[in-house]
C-alpha cells in the first residue's frame, strides 16, 4: 500500500475544533510575550545571550536522544579538551556537530522557501551526520547487533517502525516530504495558524521519519528556525529543547497520542487523530510560554541587576569556580551597564569603576581575563559576556550543576 501526504491527516486541528479550545490564545500570548522579550534587551546583547544558548539548545536537544553531555563538558570540547573515556568523547563531538549545524543555520540568510524544503531537510542532516564519529552513525538492534549506518543526507533506504508507529515506505519518502513542506508552508496560514502549523509539522515530520537516524535533531533544528522566520524574533535568547528536555517523557506521550489513529467519527477528519494533534501541539506551545517566561523573568531588568550584584559579591566572597583574578563591588555597575546598553564606552566604563586610573584600568582589565566583558579591538566599547562561571548567578537553573 502506497502511503501519501493525505495519510498524516489532519494536518492542523480543524476550525471548529480551535474555535472550541484555548490553542488560538495561547498563540497570541506567545507571540506577544516573545516581542516584549526582544523589546526590552539591547540587540547586541540579545546576540549574546543567543551565541550562549547554543550550548544549552546543543545539551538539551541531544538530551532528549540519551546523550547527557553536561554544557561544561560540551564548553570543554569547544577548547579541544576531550575525555578520555571513547564514548564520552563521541558524545561530546556529537553535541559540537549540533552547535555546528546550528551556527550554520543561523548563517544562511535563510526565507521561508528555502527552509520549507526536502533539499535544506537533507542539509541540516548531512550537515549534523558529517561532523559525528562513525560509531554514532550505526544503526543497532536492541541487543546491539550493527543493521545499517547512517548516510549523511541521504533519505532513508528501507522501511521502519518507531515504537507502535510503522513509518511510511521507503520508496514513498521522496514524495510525502515535497508534499509535505508545500502542506506546512506559513504562507498558507494566517496570524494564530502559522505559530499552530509549525508545532503541527513538527509531529508529522517524525511521522514520516524520512532518515533512518537523527530525525529529533533534524525536526526541533527545523522547528526553532521556522518559529523565528515566522516573527517570534527572541527565538535563540530562548529554546524549546530545554523545556521538551525536562520533561521529555511528556513530549515522547504527546508525539505518541498524536500518531495514534482517529478515534471514531469525532474525531476530525482524516485517518489520525486530531484530538491527538490538538495535545500535541497544546503542549508545544505550552512549552514554549514556559520558556518565553523563564527568560523574561530572568532578563527582567531589576532581577538581572540584583543577580549580577550577587555574582560580583559572591567573587568577592570566594564563592566562584573558575574566576581567577579578584574584582571590586563597583563590577557590578559596570555589567550591569553593558548588559542594559550592549556596548559600554572605555571613558564611561572607567568612569562607572569609581576607581583611581591605575585601579579602574586593573579592574577592567581583570573583567576581560575573566570573559565577563569583551572587545573586538583595544580601543573598541566593551561587550557583556556570559562566561560559564557566571552563569548560575546570571540564569539560575537555565542547566543541572556538574
Amino acid at each position: 500500500m502506497t502511503t501519501t501526504i493525505l495519510d498524516a491527516a489532519p494536518f492542523i486541528p480543524s476550525e471548529k475544533s480551535l474555535d472550541a479550545c484555548d490553542l488560538p490564545d495561547k498563540t497570541i500570548e506567545l507571540a506577544t510575550s516573545s516581542a516584549k522579550v526582544a523589546g526590552g534587551i539591547d540587540v547586541i546583547t540579545q546576540d549574546t545571550i543567543r551565541r550562549h544558548m547554543i550550548v544549552i539548545n546543543s545539551y538539551y536537544s541531544n538530551l532528549i536522544e540519551g546523550n547527557s553531555t553536561k554544557p561544561h563538558e560540551i564548553r570543554a570540547a569547544q577548547k579541544g579538551n576531550y575525555n578520555t573515556d571513547p564514548l564520552k568523547r563521541d558524545l561530546q563531538l556529537e553535541s559540537l556537530a549540533h552547535i555546528h549545524v546550528n551556527e550554520w543555520i543561523q548563517g544562511q540568510n535563510l526565507d521561508l522557501d528555502r527552509l520549507y524544503s526536502v533539499e535544506f531537510a537533507k542539509e541540516i542532516h548531512k550537515n549534523f551526520y558529517e561532523q559525528i564519529p562513525e560509531s554514532l552513525r550505526e544503526i543497532k538492534s536492541k541487543d546491539g547487533l550493527k543493521l545499517d549506518v547512517v548516510i549523511p543526507g541521504e533519505l532513508r533506504n528501507r522501511d521502519v517502525d518507531v515504537g507502535n508507529h510503522i513509518a511510511p515506505e521507503a520508496e514513498c519518502i521522496e514524495a510525502i516530504l515535497g508534499r509535505f513542506f508545500e502542506t506546512y508552508h506559513p504562507k498558507r496560514f494566517s496570524s494564530h495558524k502559522k505559530i499552530i502549523s509549525v508545532m503541527a509539522a513538527h509531529h508529522r515530520f517524525l511521522w514520516i521519519h524520512p532518515f533512518l537516524d537523527g530525525n529529533g535533531r533534524v525536526s526541533r533544528l527545523f522547528t526553532d528556525t521556522a518559529l523565528k522566520l515566522i516573527g517570534l524574533d527572541s527565538y535563540g535568547m530562548w529554546c524549546v529543547s530545554r523545556g521538551l528536555a525536562r520533561s521529555s517523557s511528556n513530549y515522547k506521550f504527546h508525539l505518541a497520542n498524536a500518531d495514534a489513529a482517529q478515534q471514531g467519527m469525532l474525531d476530525g477528519r482524516g485517518p489520525l487523530s486530531e484530538k491527538g494533534l490538538m495535545g500535541f501541539c497544546g503542549n508545544m506551545i505550552e512549552t514554549a510560554l514556559d520558556q518565553v517566561s523563564y527568560i523574561s523573568d530572568t532578563l527582567e531588568l531589576t532581577n538581572m541587576r540584583k543577580r549580577i550584584n550577587s555574582y560580583v559579591q559572591a567573587r568577592i566572597d570566594g564563592r566562584v569556580q573558575g574566576a581567577s583574578s579578584d574584582i571590586k563591588k563597583s563590577a557590578g555597575l559596570v555589567l550591569y551597564s553593558a548588559f542594559l546598553q550592549g556596548e559600554l564606552s572605555r571613558s564611561d566604563a572607567m568612569a562607572l569603576t569609581g576607581l583611581k586610573e591605575r585601579s579602574g584600568r586593573r579592574l577592567l582589565s581583570s573583567l576581560k581575563s575573566d570573559g565577563l566583558i569583551s572587545e573586538t579591538s583595544s580601543k573598541s566599547p566593551f561587550r557583556w559576556e556570559i562566561p560559564e562561571h557566571a552563569e548560575p548567578w546570571y540564569f539560575p537553573n537555565l542547566t543541572p550543576g556538574i
